[in-house]
C-alpha cells in the first residue's frame, strides 16, 4: 500500500461499525440502533394492522358480546353501543386494526426489545435472552386471553352499579378504549417479569434489589388483579394474581442465579 493510499480518507463503505468484543457501543450507536429497532417494530405493527382491517367485523362482534348479552336480560334496562359522531366508525376501525397489529406482531416487537438488549450481553448470556424471547410471546398472548375471559364479568359488574331506571348507551370509542386498555395491561403485566430478567442481564438491577422490593411488587400485583377483575370475586382476582406472583418469583430466582454465576466468573478472572 502506498503512502497516498494510507493517507486517503476512509470511504463510506469503510464506516462499518466495529463492535466491541464485549458488545459495547457508543451513545450515538445506541441511539442509531434504537431507531432501527423502533422502525422495524413499527413496520411489524403496521403490517399486522392490515390483517386487523380484515378481522374488524369479527373482532367488534366478539368484543361487544358482553354488552349484547346484558341487553337481553330481563331487567328492563336498555344497553347498547351507539355512535354519536360521524367519524367514530373510522376511528374505531383504526384503533382495533392497530390493536390486532400489536398482538399479531408481538413476536416482532418483543424480539426487537431483546435484540436491542443483546449487544450488551456476554456471549454466554445471549442464549438465555433468546429463550426469554420464546417465553415472552406466549406470556403476552396469555395475558390477552386472560383479559378476554374476564371481560364479561367486568362488564356485568359495572352495569350492575347503574341506578334504578337508568340505561347504558355507550359510545363505542369509550367502550373499546376500556377493553383495549384492559387487554394490553394484562398482556404487558405478564411480560414484565421477563423484562426484569433482561434488565438484570444488562447490569441495571441486581437480583437482590428486585427481591428487596417484593412487598411493593406483590401489593402492586394485588391492585392490578383487583382492577382487572372488578367484580369483587376473590376467585377472579386470584386467577390473575397467582400467575403474576409466581412469574415474579421465577424472575427473582433467575436474577439471583445470574448474579451468583457472574460473581463466580469475575472472581475466577481476578484469581
Amino acid at each position: 500500500m502506498t503512502l497516498a493510499e494510507r493517507e486517503r480518507p476512509a470511504g463510506r463503505g469503510s464506516r462499518k461499525r466495529r463492535r466491541d468484543p464485549e458488545g459495547r457501543m457508543s451513545l450515538r450507536e445506541h441511539l442509531r440502533e434504537l431507531r432501527r429497532r423502533l422502525l422495524i417494530a413499527a413496520a411489524g405493527v403496521v403490517l399486522g394492522a392490515v390483517a386487523g382491517f380484515f378481522l374488524y367485523e369479527w373482532l367488534v362482534a366478539a368484543l361487544q358480546q358482553p354488552v349484547v348479552e346484558h341487553s337481553n336480560n330481563d331487567d328492563g334496562r336498555l344497553t347498547a353501543l351507539a355512535f354519536n359522531a360521524v367519524g367514530q366508525p373510522l376511528d374505531l376501525l383504526i384503533r382495533l386494526s392497530l390493536f390486532v397489529g400489536v398482538v399479531i406482531s408481538s413476536p416482532v416487537w418483543l424480539y426487537q426489545i431483546w435484540a436491542f438488549i443483546m449487544p450488551g450481553l456476554e456471549k454466554r448470556e445471549k442464549r438465555y435472552a433468546i429463550a426469554f424471547i420464546a417465553v415472552s410471546v406466549p406470556l403476552f398472548l396469555t395475558g390477552i386471553w386472560t383479559a378476554y375471559t374476564l371481560l364479561p364479568r367486568a362488564i356485568e359488574f359495572f352495569f350492575s352499579l347503574n341506578p334504578e331506571g337508568t340505561s347504558n348507551i355507550i359510545a363505542p370509542d369509550v367502550y373499546f378504549t376500556f377493553v383495549l386498555h384492559l387487554f394490553l395491561a394484562c398482556g404487558i403485566a405478564m411480560v414484565i417479569p421477563v423484562i426484569l430478567v433482561g434488565l438484570n442481564m444488562m447490569g441495571l438491577v441486581t437480583g437482590q434489589q428486585i427481591l428487596n422490593s417484593w412487598r411493593g411488587v406483590v401489593m402492586l400485583i394485588a391492585v392490578m388483579s383487583a382492577l382487572a377483575a372488578p367484580g369483587g370475586e376473590a376467585v377472579s382476582m386470584f386467577f390473575i394474581m397467582i400467575p403474576l406472583t409466581l412469574l415474579f418469583a421465577l424472575a427473582v430466582g433467575l436474577c439471583l442465579l445470574h448474579d451468583k454465576r457472574k460473581a463466580k466468573r469475575e472472581a475466577a478472572a481476578q484469581a
